[in-house]
């Protein structure tokens, strides 16, 4: 499948969830399963607690967070490192 095969299972509709990119057919939002698989989850457990998804939604997701950050970037600043003891 390619990206633009997953990037179709996106939708953003102002008329639903606000206008967030969510996968097509549901209102299930983008940043939601890109917030699960960060916290740690597995496409498997995910799938498992929203059966109306398929894999290439999760990939699909995945794909279209890759496309945002192509160009974009969020400022993360840096902490004050702890020096580790020898």
């Amino acid at each position: 499948m390619t990206k633009n095969d997953l990037l179709s299972r996106i939708s953003i509709d102002p008329n639903i969830c606000f206008g967030k990119p969510c996968i097509k057919g549901h209102r299930i939002w983008v940043a939601l399963i890109l917030d699960l698989l960060a916290g740690g989850e597995t496409i498997e457990t995910i799938l498992a607690e929203y059966p109306g998804l398929e894999r290439e939604d999760i990939l699909a997701c995945i794909a279209y967070g890759a496309e945002m950050t192509r160009d974009n970037y969020v400022e993360i600043p840096i902490g004050v490192q702890k020096e580790t003891k020898k």
